[in-house]
């Protein structure tokens, strides 16, 4: 790869040292494994460029929160303490969750598409890969990573256009195949991140895709700027990438804030990382290992197998939660286990049951034990001063805790019409999967109202 000269800059007790790069960043990755072995990765597969890009703008991610724990001890005789049991130690002891036969789950919609659609539409492990240049490009700044890759801003040789560089790190070389035959099918689709290119290093194999490039502001910096308009606006613009990769057989898996790409300026929405995101067969059992923490769907959290497309809509349901409620993240588990804890202690244990019941689910003792038995908490609860403007966009006064209750009767009586934002995530985070809106019926909501009719007059005008 021709690369050209680039400066990083090392800050290290105020003095700034200039660093050419003057040869091929892809070459940094030529100690890990090969890309498609069965060994474990490394737990830092690429500590140069770390040491590189630590100069870049740096990646904001979620803090992890150490809280202090005391020992609680207990008397058992003059002399001796013995520690009493901990949530940790009880997680320990969960086992999965048991499913009765006889109560399968069926997508309400688009079902058969690949059932319909001819083999090699969704069997990605047939897939020849057709490999690009890979000096076509040169890499620019990190601007990111995940589990399962390096991302960096880059740039096209010849006509000098952005583009997105997502260096794969060390993974099964079928989930690679699978990312890339699902973005393939998927290409040109309404805010589905385009796929440009396909390379890899001629040494070390490893394979790199390329995006087109968005000019992305961290959510973190922009979700608290955004209005109510706004928020309708770009969640109606996901909806719309999610009926379309509904539409075409496939469930995305990772719906999150990190994933939803926005440039705000031109108001353009990408939905990226595909990395998790599989094609839907009925009655197939799919691992429930997917999805990030904070936005997992109780059926992953129960480990009902035979999910569907409403996962996404659970997961756009935790988005927009902590979107309106300027609670990020809505539910916000410790682990797997607390994750289901933090639902139940919103939507109660009355409705988890009724599901659990529903698709024929006992769960671990322990983990019943750690659910516990949690009534309903009334959405009216997670409305402030803050919030309101957004949460309630029809009221145009300060509520109070006396206006709280008075908004409880009205969204059980009223909901739909009154309440239109609060309806909306109510109808969204349920515990039933099939009880959910899909994409499409989402995007009929009354909260969308002024989206479509914007929508429809720029049409007109046209």
């Amino acid at each position: 790869m021709a690369i050209r000269p680039l400066q990083f800059t090392l800050s290290h007790h105020h003095h700034h040292l200039p660093l050419p790069l003057a040869r091929n960043l892809f070459s940094l990755f030529l100690s890990s494994p090969p890309p498609f072995s069965h060994q474990s990765p490394p737990s830092s597969p690429f500590p140069i460029l770390r040491r590189i890009a630590s100069s870049t703008t740096p990646i904001s991610r979620p803090q992890k929160h150490h809280h202090n724990r005391q020992q609680q001890y207990q008397l058992t005789s003059p002399r001796s303490l013995r520690p009493l049991p901990t949530p940790e130690t009880l997680a320990q002891k969960i086992g999965k969750s048991i499913r009765r036969p006889g109560a399968p789950s069926k997508a309400r919609v688009y079902a058969d598409i690949n059932v319909i659609r001819p083999k090699d539409y969704w069997d990605y492990e047939s897939l020849t890969v057709q490999w690009g240049e890979q000096d076509d490009y040169e890499v620019v700044r990190k601007v990111g990573r995940g589990k399962y890759s390096e991302v960096f801003e880059g740039v096209h040789c010849t006509d000098n256009e952005k583009c997105v560089i997502k260096i794969l790190k060390p993974v099964k070389k079928k989930k690679i195949k699978r990312e890339i035959k699902i973005l393939q099918n998927l290409c040109g689709g309404p805010n589905i991140v385009k796929l440009l290119d396909i390379v890899r290093d001629q040494q070390s194999k490893t394979p790199s895709l390329i995006f087109e490039y968005v000019n992305n502001t961290d959510f973190k910096v922009l979700y608290p700027t955004l209005s109510d308009y706004d928020i309708r606006y770009y969640i109606y613009e996901l909806l719309k990438a999610l009926d379309y990769c509904h539409s075409q057989g496939i469930m995305h898996r990772d719906v999150k804030p990190h994933n939803v790409m926005i440039d705000h300026e031109q108001r353009k929405l990408r939905l990226i990382d595909w990395g998790l995101a599989e094609f839907y067969h009925p009655g197939k059992e799919y691992n429930v290992r997917v999805a990030s923490r904070y936005f997992k769907g109780p059926e992953l959290l129960v480990d009902l197998q035979d999910y569907d497309y409403s996962l996404d809509l659970w997961s756009l349901g935790c988005m927009f939660a902590g979107m309106i409620f300027r609670k990020e993240p809505f539910f916000y588990g410790h682990d797997n286990y607390d994750q289901l804890v933090k639902i139940a202690k919103v939507l109660g244990t009355d409705e988890l049951n009724t599901y659990l019941s529903k698709y024929r689910i006992e769960l671990d003792p322990h983990l019943a034990a750690l659910v516990g038995r949690h009534s309903r908490k009334p959405w009216s609860k997670f409305i402030n001063v803050d919030n309101q403007h957004l949460a309630l966009p029809e009221v145009d006064f300060i509520i109070s805790d006396f206006f709280t209750e008075v908004l409880n009767v009205i969204f059980n009586t009223f909901s739909s019409y009154l309440l239109k934002a609060v309806d909306f995530v109510d109808k969204l985070l349920r515990y039933d999967h099939q009880e959910r809106p899909t994409a499409k019926e989402a995007m009929a909501h009354p909260y969308f109202y002024p989206v479509r009719n914007a929508e429809s007059s720029r049409t007109r005008s046209q």
